[in-house]
């Protein structure tokens, strides 16, 4: 069933029974036929109290509060001779829903995300999140040189965490599971892609923000997108403190096209943006202006990565995207960590030599076979499964385009036999948003994981229903059939929802766009989406 808005959500769960108690010996009956699987550890959380494991999870160093009366759980499973990995769940104690939902990761880094285990658990949901098998900073890749680790980070983890919490779920309330679900972004986004790529029968839906599912080219851009503005004392270096001065330009010029100049570029792709305007004049401020051998690094930076044999490695940045965390003096170890650590094992490679080799090479290796480039979605679809996909317009971090190919690679693949690909794949992207979440202006907050607001558990305060809240929009499609044709996104004054609502925002199924008609431009009613065709 879906449950209308009118419904509070924290009414929405059924009154599950608890069919065993919330101690380490229930659970280690559950598991007796398992014997790779060890409790770690079972508390018993009291209603508005709060969990983690701040101490030793590196990426979550923070519990998930506020939350309904529920058993935590922690379970270790042995997945080869050297390597295990963790999974935690959250079962509701009265509140359960009688669904499963799963999220993921980010970047590099392991740990159980009990933040958004938490979040999604308030909707009435038994939660699920894998550690990967590692704890690590989300670009600490040193872990990787265990390949056995490399494959449970790039699938083995997540699809055996679901195969047992699944199980385990099922006898702990002595009732099956109606419907199973995921959300994640980034990383969590390539781990929700991969999963049904590979297992198309764990979720019937799936949530995704920003997916990282090119692992290699992905890495591999980041690290060129940094190089193309080193060294330093090279001519077309540029200096971050420019960089403000090349956005204003790029929002003086793209701004307009939505209809409404309002310091928000709805369409970066669509803008024909002139470079040439960036370029200094005798009486510039040399502060606010490149030269010739700058601009062609920022031009290289907004647009696709093309080898010189043509090769197509990466789209470019969205336009208006701030350039500082690709392009600063110090680049990430998001890009050359996993050349370092995945695939010459090698802490010491020099990434200053990279080259279209590397990229090549390692693709060879695709080290634990994460990528999530498998374009056939048709399996997944045929069981009924439906995905809905989000990314932000200044994603500074895995670029937008990125998504974008993903979407039409699938077109590609699909539209060919016959595929009506909206009928279970739905693309939003979020103007003015940056990774996963997070905006200065923009409406950006439509309830997802890996987002949060001061001022609330989960979902949007005062529109808890499936136009605002994509969890909601997911379940409804999923469970009536129901197929979103537009998000609302909202923006909380300083991002804060006891302040109020700053604007909300039409967001469209790509390649539909928002248009400003008429009225207030702060509300979701005065914009439509329109189709560019």
């Amino acid at each position: 069933m879906y449950w209308p808005s009118a419904i509070p959500i924290a009414v929405l769960g059924g009154a599950a029974a608890v069919a065993a108690e919330c101690t380490a010996d229930a659970f280690a009956e559950i598991l007796k036929d398992h014997p790779e699987a060890t409790v770690n550890l079972v508390e018993a959380v009291p209603e508005n109290g709060s969990f983690g494991q701040p101490e030793t999870n590196i990426p979550f160093p923070y519990n998930a509060t506020n939350l309904k009366a529920l058993c935590a759980v922690a379970i270790n499973v042995k997945s080869s001779e050297n390597s295990s990995y963790n999974f935690g769940l959250f079962l509701p104690d009265t509140t359960w829903n009688e669904r499963f939902m799963t999220t993921g990761n980010g970047g590099f880094g392991g740990g159980i995300n009990w933040p958004d285990m938490g979040m999604l658990s308030q909707y009435g949901f038994a939660t699920v999140s894998t550690d990967t098998g590692h704890s690590s900073g989300i670009e600490d890749g040193s872990w990787g040189l265990n390949p056995e680790s490399l494959i449970d980070w790039g699938h083995r983890a997540m699809h055996g965490s679901i195969i047992l919490a699944k199980e385990i779920i099922s006898s702990y309330y002595a009732c099956p599971i109606k419907y199973s679900y995921y959300a994640g972004c980034s990383t969590g986004g390539r781990q929700g892609l991969k999963e049904i790529q590979l297992y198309p029968d764990s979720f019937d839906g799936i949530s995704v923000g920003a997916p990282a599912w090119w692992t290699v080219n992905l890495a591999a851009n980041t690290l060129q997108q940094g190089l193309y503005n080193l060294p330093v004392s090279d001519p077309k270096h540029i200096d971050v403190s420019v960089f403000p001065a090349i956005v204003a330009e790029i929002e003086k010029q793209c701004d307009p096209q939505d209809g409404l100049v309002d310091g928000i570029i709805s369409d970066p792709y669509g803008c024909n943006f002139d470079f040439e305007a960036l370029l200094c004049t005798p009486t510039s401020d040399p502060a606010t202006c490149l030269t010739p051998a700058q601009l062609t690094t920022i031009s290289k930076f907004y647009n696709p990565w093309i080898d010189t044999n043509q090769t197509y490695l990466f789209p470019g940045m969205a336009l208006g995207t701030d350039p500082s965390f690709a392009m600063g003096p110090h680049l990430t170890p998001l890009g050359y960590g996993l050349f370092q650590y995945f695939i010459y094992n090698n802490s010491e490679w020099d990434y200053t030599k990279f080259t279209l080799n590397d990229v090549t090479f390692a693709n060879t290796i695709n080290p634990g076979d994460a990528a999530a480039d498998n374009f056939d979605l048709s399996p997944f679809r045929e069981r009924g499964g439906k995905i809905l996909k989000y990314h932000g317009d200044a994603d500074s971090l895995i670029p937008t385009g990125s998504s974008i190919y993903f979407y039409k690679q699938v077109l590609q693949t699909l539209v060919p036999k016959g595929v009506e690909v909206d009928d279970f794949y739905r693309f939003f992207l979020i103007p003015g948003m940056n990774h996963c979440s997070g905006s200065n202006l923009a409406p950006w907050y439509i309830g997802a994981a890996s987002q949060s607001v001061q001022g609330t558990t989960h979902s949007i305060p005062g529109f808890e229903n499936a136009d605002h809240d994509i969890i909601l929009a997911m379940m409804k499609w999923v469970e009536e059939g129901d197929a979103p044709e537009r998000l609302i996104a909202t923006k909380f004054t300083n991002d804060t929802a006891t302040l109020g609502i700053q604007s909300q925002r039409p967001l469209c199924p790509y390649p539909k766009q928002a248009k400003y008609i008429t009225g207030e431009t702060n509300k979701a009613g005065s914009w439509e989406c329109k189709s560019l065709y």
